[in-house]
Formats: structure tokens, sequence, C-alpha cells
């Protein structure tokens, strides 16, 4: 009767230390803060354009900007990152169908308002038409009173349809270019008076011909009231698009932000 006895007793404190042992892991699990689960790291695939020199892509990587600056936002926010450089529609589309995207640079508008959580802004948006700082004759009084002078735009631009939704016509007052590396290089062949360009595109063609910013002067402005943002998903994580804009803050205090504006854009 004893020996029974002293294995029941010692089968009992086995069972009862696996019991324990199980319960441990739960047990520091349930001492574990939620937020180091949240702040695990993220990927993000962002999806952009070729837009000079916002983004674009060169040699096969992403560049620019706008991608430079997701990079170190991304960075600080301890957030992984992929981007892809792809024609604008299909970005907008491969965007569309992932709650973890980031699509850029994306000009913020009423009818987009609700589509995206918004982080920015990456940079105010501002289309201009310029004449080169000498030709001081180069005076017009509006977009609709050319007064003979001739208007060079990228041919299948927003601006190009605004403006012939204006009224321009092509090959009159308006002359329908390739690109704005092909306006600018007939601007300064005297092919044209006027040109129109984002100011960004302006200083950056510039800097390719080994030009200053001050070749062009601004004469008129076309549309100066909007910015470019990343857009994440509507139904994407609202924690995430939180610490992206957080970090562009800091980026924007410390000076880091304005360091690589002036890389691109002096």
């Amino acid at each position: 009767m004893i020996e029974p006895l002293q294995e029941r007793r010692l089968s009992c404190l086995l069972l009862a230390a696996g019991l324990i042992a199980g319960a441990m892991p739960t047990a520091i699990a349930a001492q574990v803060p939620a937020s180091a689960v949240q702040d695990a790291p993220r990927e993000l695939v962002a999806f952009t354009e070729n837009l000079p020199p916002l983004n674009y892509a060169e040699a096969g990587e992403a560049s620019g900007f706008s991608t430079e600056l997701l990079r170190l936002m991304s960075a600080e926010a301890g957030v992984r990152l992929r981007i892809e450089v792809l024609p604008w529609q299909r970005s907008v589309q491969e965007a569309a169908r992932r709650a973890d995207s980031v699509l850029f640079s994306l000009v913020r508008t009423p009818e987009r308002e609700h589509q995206y959580r918004w982080v920015g802004p990456i940079s105010p948006r501002r289309i201009l038409v310029y004449r080169l700082r000498h030709r001081t004759d180069v005076r017009p009084a509006s977009l609709k009173q050319l007064n003979g002078l001739r208007l060079g735009v990228s041919r299948d631009s927003a601006a190009a349809r605004q403006l012939l939704a204006d009224g321009l016509r092509p090959e009159q007052e308006l002359e329908l270019g390739l690109d704005d590396a092909t306006n600018l290089r007939k601007l300064l062949a005297g092919r044209m008076d006027l040109i129109v360009m984002l100011d960004w595109a302006a200083a950056w063609h510039l800097r390719e011909l080994k030009l200053p910013y001050s070749t062009l002067t601004p004469v008129l402005s076309m549309d100066v009231d909007k910015a470019y943002w990343f857009g994440l998903p509507a139904d994407s994580d609202p924690a995430v698009a939180r610490r992206l804009q957080v970090a562009l803050d800091r980026l924007r205090r410390d000076g880091r932000y304005e360091r690589l504006r002036q890389q691109y854009f002096d």
C-alpha cells in the first residue's frame, strides 16, 4: 500500500509541474505589450511614374526627390519599403489592389479626397508659363490673350487638355511638343516664345543642360493651388499613415527635407 501511494504522489507532482510549464508561455505572452506586436516591421509597396525630378527610373532603380523622401520617411518610421516605377495608370491600378500600397506623387483634389489616407504634402505643385529671361518683349496679357505669341506644352499633359478646352488652337497659338525637354530646347532655339511647365521640371531640365534656373522667367501662373502628396488606400492601416506623417514632419524640422530638395531644385 505504501509504494502505490508514493507513486500516486509522484505522478501528481509531475502532472502539476507539467501544467505550470505549459502555462508559462501563455503567461509570458500576456505580458508582451500590444504595441510591440503592432510595431512589428511592415512592408509597403510604393507605386509611381516617370515624372522627373520628383520620381523616375534611372538604370532600373527608382529615383527622384519624392522617391528619396519616401525612403527617408520609411526608415524613420521603421517601415520596410519596395518601390516600383510604372506607367501612371498601371500604378494607380496596382495600388488600388492592395491595402499595403503607397501611390505618389499624387495631386490632392476634392474628387480624390476620400479615396486615400493622405501623407504630406510632398511639395507644392506649381505649373507656370515661362519665357526666356532676356526676352523682355514677351509680355502675354493672359493665356487666352497671347497676341500672336506661340506657347509650347507637352502633348499629352493635363495642361495641354486645359489649354485646348480654353480655345487655344494647335499650330497657331499652341504648339504641342513631345515632352518638356523638347519644348525647352525649342524655346532656347527661339522656335517658340513661351512654355508651360511644372517648376520642378523646369529646374531639372535646365540643370540637365547645365543652365541655371534663372535662365527662365515665369510670366503667368496656370495652376498653383494644389500640392503633391503620398496616398495610402482608404482601407489601409491608419497607424502606418500616422507614422509616416510623423516621420515627414520630423524630416522638415531637422533640415533633412530642405537639404534633399536642394539636390533636385535650387
